[in-house]
């Protein structure tokens, strides 16, 4: 009994045009660094969200952390996720 392609080539294509889009993003990122100043800034933030304006500058800056452990069965997972932003309005 022959064996149909048809359904087999449209699943080959759909994963094949993945791979090829993931190779070339691969190829596309760079090689990234890590500045020990900002984990420290990361590191030293409190739980919560906090937003404020400082007076003499037209920006405003927001900074967040999220902290918790997660239980699985007999493995803990410690999830620690921060974030600093910024968002500046300038005349120019």
């Amino acid at each position: 009994m022959p064996l149909p392609l048809a359904p087999i080539a449209g699943f080959a294509i759909r994963y094949g045009a993945l791979a090829v889009a993931a190779y070339g993003l691969r190829r596309a990122l760079r090689k990234g660094r890590t500045d020990q100043r900002a984990e420290d800034a990361l590191d030293d933030m409190d739980e919560g969200l906090a937003v404020h304006r400082p007076q003499d500058r037209g920006q405003t800056n927001a900074a967040a952390r999220f902290r918790r452990v997660v239980r699985f069965g007999g493995t803990a997972v410690e999830i620690d996720a921060a974030a600093l932003g910024r968002f500046r309005l300038r005349k120019v």
